[in-house]
């Protein structure tokens, strides 16, 4: 397979000045934990000189088109983040109705176990820990020299090649490998979002962020309405006509926010109340 090769390359290649390794994972994900479904889309961890990102994949195709002039922005919850080198200390991305950021410290603890199995040329070691409320298995590779994995799963003896939790709500699979001779630029999509720089709070701060808008997440639509030129309104494909419609279109967006509230870090999860 292609990405041995590449991963064989980097091995044998030391990280030089201004290049970034980027590993892509798959990631599969239930939004929903108590559904058999999963989303997959492809994660991009880079491995910079000075600093590791970790993006949704899709992020880069966008910010071609927004950069030669057209207007591509997709937000589906997937996690984003960035840290210093070798540092524990994670500056998070969040978007709700608006875009903000918080630190958090995630320094995991792992158990190393004799037990491994192979994956194409490379033999993988097991790997354990538990993080954000949840039990993980990882299986990393000594061969490859970088003590990093995807989201904030870092510090074994080599790169992470497959990551799930016991339950099986969250699975990352090393993918493709790619090597670039600069920095790539995330600052259009990761430090800033659709134009906006990203807000930065404390932790309790986002949540509040975050119950702000599920408490009344057609407030810009109903000061729309309100105006003296509010145009067609739409929610869900539906035009909406009655200030009573968005009590209707209110109960809808909070139900599928609490069914698809899945956080990866269960000891840090917003708690939303049950709306009557």
């Amino acid at each position: 397979m292609k990405i041995y090769t590449l991963l064989l390359l980097i091995f044998l290649t030391a990280l030089s000045k201004g290049q970034t390794h980027r590993f892509v994972y798959e990631y599969k994900f239930k939004p929903d934990s108590t559904a058999s479904n999963y989303k997959t889309v492809n994660m991009a961890l880079d491995i910079n000189p000075k600093d590791v990102k970790f993006y949704n994949y899709l992020n880069i195709k966008n910010d071609s088109i927004n950069r030669n002039g057209g207007r591509s922005y997709s937000w589906n919850g997937t996690p984003a983040l960035k840290r210093n080198r070798n540092s524990f200390e994670n500056i998070n991305y969040e978007y709700t109705e608006s875009y903000f950021s918080y630190k958090s410290i995630d320094k995991m603890d792992w158990k190393l176990d004799n037990e491994t199995k192979t994956s194409g040329q490379y033999t993988l070691q097991k790997a354990t820990t538990d993080f954000g409320g949840r039990h993980w298995t990882a299986w990393f590779c000594k061969d490859i020299n970088i003590s990093e994995g995807p989201y904030k799963f870092q510090g074994l003896p080599g790169l992470i090649f497959e990551l799930n939790d016991d339950k099986d709500n969250f699975i990352f699979k090393l993918s493709k490998s790619e090597k670039l001779e600069k920095t790539y630029d995330t600052s259009y999509f990761l430090e800033s979002f659709s134009g906006k720089n990203a807000l930065e709070l404390s932790k309790a701060n986002t949540h509040k962020q975050m119950i702000q808008f599920y408490n009344d997440p057609m407030k810009d639509m109903r000061e729309k309405f309100d105006s003296a030129d509010p145009g067609t309104i739409s929610v869900g494909g539906k035009i909406i006509t009655s200030k009573e419609q968005f009590k209707e279109a209110e109960r809808v967006i909070q139900n599928f926010i609490r069914k698809n509230y899945n956080p990866l870090d269960l000891s840090n999860a917003v708690i939303y109340p049950t709306i009557n």
